[in-house]
């Protein structure tokens, strides 16, 4: 290899063990360009667009989860505005040598990168430090580079300080910001920069990367150690590192899927989908041993139902997706066990085991004895096993056979434990608004108390529909006239709004009566509620809803009643009874 150059993923000749300190694999295989950093294949290519047009930020804030590369990133990008060979300065994303800044600004020791953490440099003072030394040019490169890390700990007055400074800096000044949280970043910093939100590494990357690694290591491993610790690391490139140092480390130069285990507090796969199969079948003892057993081998009982928690997500998405089972993460088991089970069971039964799983694992984290409290997770997920559907509970009341499940595995019935809700479904009746035949601009003729509600309910005057429905009693309509009654506590001054309407409306002058004597005439309101009182009293008396009370002691009946129209006829006929009766 030529003097002065270096490759981006192979660690430098290091000294002889004796005299030189371990180096951890997230230090030794920090990426040193782009072409080294794995998984933020869109940022790059934007960057690599930008310099090459040309069209370069003064200012870039980059966000994400711990270890996707932010610092790095930023690293990287001073290294490429800064970098200059024996041909001149030219800022480029293309390393093909060392530069002569390069290795300066890579092991941070270059006097025109500064490198600030903001979590222990919040105030308005030290960001004044940084405001003051921009007047003053670069030493050497090309370019002033201010890197801040964790930027969303700066205080509102070293933000405010920094305002002016990052608008308008001067042009060989660069700022690249870093943060886990940028919804703390007030969005006047937020929008004078260059924003690139790096993203969680996929498994099958991550995967392909650690390979990579062991293979220059020259450590062997099991490919479910790899599974293992690929999601433990939820796609941090740093903390997959770190992992795979500590599971080397752990496994006397290997890695191994039990010393992996051992290391997180794993508990065996396929033993724990033994147990989330033990509880889809309500075999409790079974499901109790197996915890024990996991327990003994130092399965921690929160890890054990957080795994459980897991699995049972896992299956979910692999009936909702079922190419979610080609995941690279996965273990063997996992994979093909998983498709069996999301065949096998209901996605009501698998939205009833996440939620009892998800609110256990607050009640073990909070208990004293933890294994006990697991178990009692347990023993309640497989008594809700046992339960059955509402829809098996009414046809053994109608003594027919159940509509065959979608399942053919024992899996969880019924809607869990406490009191069950047993709802019908019958008609609502309320006051029809039709389509007049007439044109929009043609004047409203109506006939009756129906239509004229209507009327109020098309010109979407809500004031007068209300009044009209609940507020007056009708007593009978005509020929632009029209009698009703207020009820108790009504504002009188609806009549007066009504009459306006009316002649707005219709084009005519309407003659309203008040009348006093006819407090017996019900409401529109009234009159469906009535209506909703018989539906409910038809429904009780139902032998199947009297059935299914008496098998669910303290069971309650909700009626959801269907909004349908009724025949204008039927208020008619309401108004003609009710006149009959006067006449009596």
């Amino acid at each position: 290899m030529a003097d002065g150059m270096f490759p981006d993923d192979v660690p430098a000749p290091a000294a002889p063990a004796a005299t030189s300190p371990y180096l951890v694999l997230a230090r030794k295989y920090r990426p040193l360009s782009f072409a080294a950093l794995i998984g933020q294949d869109a940022m790059v290519q934007t960057l690599r667009n930008a310099f090459r047009t040309g069209r370069i930020h003064h200012a870039f804030i980059l966000t994400g989860v711990r270890g996707v590369g932010k610092t790095t990133t930023a690293r990287i990008l001073a290294r490429a505005f800064n970098y200059e060979d024996e041909t001149g300065r030219r800022p480029t994303l293309d390393f093909d040598k060392e530069g002569i800044h390069d290795r300066a600004i890579i092991e941070g020791r270059h006097v025109d990168v500064v490198e600030m953490d903001a979590a222990s440099n919040t105030g308005i003072n030290d960001i004044r430090e940084i405001i003051d030394s921009v007047k003053y040019g670069p030493v050497s490169a090309p370019y002033k580079v201010y890197i801040i890390d964790e930027v969303h700990m700066l205080s509102t007055a070293a933000f405010n300080g920094l305002l002016k400074t990052l608008e308008e800096p001067p042009p060989y000044v660069k700022f690249i910001f870093a943060t886990t949280e940028i919804r703390k970043v007030p969005v006047t910093i937020l929008s004078r920069c260059m924003r690139f939100d790096l993203r969680r590494v996929p498994p099958e990357i991550m995967t392909a990367h650690l390979v990579d690694l062991l293979a220059k290591e020259g450590i062997e491993y099991e490919p479910e150690a790899l599974a293992m610790i690929v999601r433990a690391g939820e796609g941090s490139v740093r903390d997959n590192q770190s992992l795979l140092d500590q599971a080397i480390s752990h496994g006397d130069g290997k890695v191994t899927a039990a010393t992996v285990k051992a290391m997180l507090g794993l508990g065996d796969r396929s033993r724990t989908i033994d147990l989330f199969e033990a509880l889809m079948a309500g075999d409790i003892a079974a499901a109790l041993g197996t915890l024990r057993e996991l327990y003994d081998a130092g399965a921690d009982p929160q890890t054990i139902v957080a795994d459980l928690c897991d699995f049972t997500h896992l299956v979910t998405r692999i009936k909702v997706v079922p190419a979610a089972a080609d995941d690279v993460s996965l273990t063997p088991d996992e994979r093909s066990r998983g498709a069996l089970l999301a065949s096998r069971l209901g996605m009501r039964a698998l939205s009833r085991t996440w939620q009892v799983l998800f609110k256990g694992y607050d009640e073990v984290q909070k208990a004293a004895n933890v294994l006990q409290a697991a178990e009692m997770v347990l023993v309640r997920l497989a008594h809700a096993a046992d339960l059955p559907t509402p829809d098996e509970v009414i046809a053994r009341l109608q003594n027919q056979p159940a509509a065959a499940p979608a399942q053919t595995a024992p899996v969880p019935r019924g809607p869990g434990n406490g009191p069950q809700a047993v709802r019908s479904e019958v008609p609502q009746f309320t006051a029809p608004v039709p389509v007049p035949a007439a044109a929009p601009q043609a004047l409203a003729n109506p006939r009756s108390y129906a239509e004229l509600v209507a009327l109020a309910g098309e010109k979407r005057d809500l004031i007068v529909k209300h009044a009209l429905e609940s507020a007056l009693r009708p007593v009978s309509i005509g020929e632009a006239r029209l009698e009703v009654a207020l009820v108790e506590g009504a504002d009188p001054g609806i009549i007066q709004t009504l009459s306006a309407r009316l002649r707005t409306w219709t084009g005519r002058q309407w003659l309203i009566t008040l009348k006093t004597d006819a407090r017996h005439v019900p409401t529109i309101r009234e009159q469906r509620e009535e209506q909703h009182q018989q539906v409910r009293e038809q429904a009780h008396q139902d032998p199947l809803v009297q059935a299914i009370l008496e098998t669910f002691p303290g069971a309650t009946v909700r009626v959801n009643v269907r909004q349908e129209q009724i025949p204008i006829e039927a208020y008619a006929d309401a108004l003609r009874d009710s006149d009959e009766d006067d006449e009596e």
